[in-house]
C-alpha cells in the first residue's frame, strides 16, 4: 500500500488542458478576398503565414520551430483522442526541411487551405517522388493521409475554431447545446483525410454535441486512431460492431432486423458499468488504491473500468460517396484480419432528405450526410420497445438542431462572400 501512495505521489495530475489550442490570432483580411502567399515582413503576414514563417535566430527561432510542432493539446483540440500520429509528425518535419532547403516560406489559401505559391510547386515534385518510390499500396495510403492531414493541421492554424472547424468570424460554437448520449451506444465517425476540418462537414457535429468519447473520430489511413477503433471493437466483439452503410455486395439489414429479434438492452449494466474512460494514468492509480482499500483486487479495478461488452458500436463513414468504397474495402480488410471473416455487419436507414442537402446535394435521395445518419439511427433504434425508455429521440433532437445552427452559419458565410446559397442538384427524383 505503501509503494502504491509513492506511485501516487510521483504521477501528478497535469492541469486541465483548454478545449482549444489557440485563439489569440485572427484573421486579418476579408475572407471573400483571396489570401496573400508570399509576404515580405513577419509583422504583415496572415497568422496562417506567421506561424509557418522562419523567425530567424535563438529565442525568436525556438519559438518558431515550437509553433510548427504539432501538440497533443492541438491534436485533440481539433476533436481526436489518438496520440500525435508519427507519420504526421514526419511530414511536417519533412515540410519544415524543404522550406529551410529552398529558401521558400509555406503559405496557404483558397478552398480548404491549401499550399500556394514557390513552395507549393517545388513539395508537389517531393512529394510526388516520394509517393512513387513506396513499396506497397498500404504505405503509400498512409503517406497520403499524413501529408492530407498535417498540410490541414497547418493551413488551419489561427484560422478555423477548433471545434466547429469554421473561421473564427463564423464560429458556432456557442449556438450548439451539448447532450448527453445514452451509454449502451457509441459513434465511431471513421473520416477520410480529405474531410478532416471541411467547413461544411457535418459529422463534427457528433463529438461537438455528444462529446469525443461517446463519438470518437478515427482517420482513414492513420495507424494510432485506427488501432484505437479495432481495440475497442476486437473487446466488444463482432454482434456489438455495425457500419451504417449502402452495402450492395452484402447483407444489409434494417435497424428493425438487427434489433427487435432476440435482442435486449440491459439498461442497469449500460448505467453502472459503461462509465468515462479513464483519460489520465493518476485517475487509474487513484481508482486502483480506492478499490484496493474496499476489499477488491487490481485485477477487478482494471476489469470494471473496461467492461463494455453492452455497448453498440456504430461506425459511420464519413466521406465522398466516391471515397467510401475504399473506406468500407479498408473494413472489411481487417474484420477478416480479426475475426477471421470479412463480412463487416451493415445497417440501412429509412431516410428521407437532409436540410444540407440545400447546400451539399447527394447523389441520390436515400443517401444522405453523416449527421442525418446518426439522427436517423437514433430514431429508429427509440421505435423499437427495448430502446424506447433511453431518450434516444431527445439526443436524435439535439444533432437536429445543430444540424439547423451548421446550415445557417454556412449560409451566412456564403451570402456575406456573395457566393451562392444553393448547388447544382445531381438528381431529378421528386420527393414526396
Amino acid at each position: 500500500m505503501v509503494s502504491i501512495l509513492r506511485t501516487l505521489a510521483f504521477f501528478k495530475c497535469p492541469p486541465p488542458s483548454s478545449a482549444a489550442f489557440s485563439r489569440k490570432t485572427h484573421m486579418e483580411m476579408d475572407s471573400s478576398q483571396p489570401r496573400k502567399t508570399l509576404i515580405s515582413t513577419y509583422a504583415s503576414r496572415s497568422p496562417r503565414e506567421a506561424q509557418l514563417c522562419d523567425g530567424g535566430s535563438g529565442e525568436e527561432e525556438e519559438e518558431e520551430g515550437s509553433l510548427n510542432l504539432i501538440t497533443l493539446q492541438e491534436w485533440h483540440g481539433w476533436g481526436i483522442t489518438s496520440p500525435v500520429p508519427m507519420a504526421v509528425t514526419r511530414i511536417v518535419e519533412d515540410l519544415k526541411s524543404l522550406e529551410r532547403n529552398i529558401d521558400a516560406q509555406m503559405s496557404f489559401g483558397g478552398n480548404g487551405g491549401k499550399l500556394q505559391g514557390t513552395f507549393k510547386i517545388q513539395e508537389d515534385k517531393k512529394h510526388r517522388a516520394t509517393y512513387e518510390a513506396l513499396g506497397d499500396s498500404e504505405q503509400k495510403l498512409q503517406f497520403f493521409s499524413a501529408r492530407q492531414i498535417a498540410c490541414r493541421l497547418l493551413g488551419s492554424r489561427g484560422y478555423l475554431c477548433q471545434k466547429c472547424w469554421l473561421p473564427y468570424e463564423d464560429c458556432m460554437c456557442s449556438r450548439v447545446t451539448p447532450c448527453k448520449l445514452w451509454n449502451g451506444v457509441r459513434f465511431w465517425l471513421y473520416m477520410h483525410p480529405k474531410d478532416f476540418l471541411r467547413q461544411n462537414n457535418t459529422g463534427k457535429l457528433l463529438w461537438q454535441v455528444f462529446g469525443v468519447q461517446a463519438a470518437t473520430l478515427c482517420i482513414f489511413g492513420i495507424d494510432e486512431p485506427e488501432e484505437i477503433m479495432w481495440n475497442a471493437f476486437k473487446h466488444a466483439g463482432k454482434d456489438k460492431v455495425w457500419c451504417l452503410y449502402p452495402n450492395k455486395n452484402a447483407v444489409v439489414k434494417s435497424v428493425q432486423e438487427a434489433f427487435s429479434e432476440g435482442y435486449s438492452v440491459n439498461l442497469e449494466s449500460t448505467e453502472t458499468t459503461l462509465r468515462s474512460p479513464v483519460t489520465t494514468l493518476c485517475d487509474l492509480l487513484v481508482g486502483c488504491v480506492v478499490t484496493f482499500l474496499q476489499g477488491q483486487s487490481f485485477k477487478g479495478c482494471r476489469e470494471e473500468e473496461t467492461n463494455r461488452d453492452e455497448t453498440l458500436n456504430f461506425v459511420l463513414i464519413d466521406g465522398t460517396w466516391s471515397n467510401s468504397a475504399a473506406m468500407f474495402r479498408r473494413l472489411k480488410d481487417r474484420a477478416k484480419s480479426v475475426w477471421g471473416e470479412e463480412d463487416f455487419p451493415c445497417i440501412s436507414l429509412n431516410m428521407g432528405a437532409s436540410a444540407m442537402h440545400k447546400l451539399r446535394p447527394q447523389p441520390s435521395w436515400d443517401r444522405t450526410c453523416t449527421a442525418a445518419a446518426a439522427i436517423g439511427l437514433l430514431s429508429e433504434l427509440q421505435l423499437l420497445p427495448q430502446f424506447s425508455s433511453c431518450g434516444l429521440d431527445k439526443q436524435a433532437d439535439a444533432i437536429e438542431d445543430a444540424l439547423v445552427v451548421l446550415l445557417d452559419a454556412l449560409t451566412t458565410r456564403r451570402l456575406r462572400m456573395g457566393r451562392s446559397i444553393t448547388r447544382k442538384m445531381r438528381h431529378t427524383s421528386d420527393i414526396c
